[in-house]
């Protein structure tokens, strides 16, 4: 084999936060529901302190169920929109 059939893939090369940053742009829905995922969680600890009489495994629960329904949220509108942009927002040939 010689040299001049080697392939270069220093065009492909790239970093993770270009790749974050394509994928965002692509789904911006996903960094917001891992943002609102990732607020719920820390509200959850906050108010793990002040939960009163309320047992640890229920509050988790009430926790957990927040940050999913949050998730499952932003994946739905992301869908939403992604066909909103596709099928109708597509200008016609």
């Amino acid at each position: 084999m010689s040299a001049d059939n080697d392939v270069s893939f220093s065009t492909y090369d790239e970093t993770s936060g270009s790749k974050l940053a394509q994928k965002a742009k692509e789904a911006p829905f996903v960094p917001i529901g891992i943002a609102g995922f990732a607020a719920i969680v820390a509200y959850g600890l906050y108010k793990l302190k002040s939960r009163g009489d309320t047992k640890m495994s229920v509050h988790l629960i009430h926790m957990c169920v927040g940050a999913q329904g949050f998730v499952v949220g932003a994946m739905t509108v992301g869908m939403l929109y992604s066909m909103y942009r596709e099928y109708w927002a597509k200008p016609k040939p």
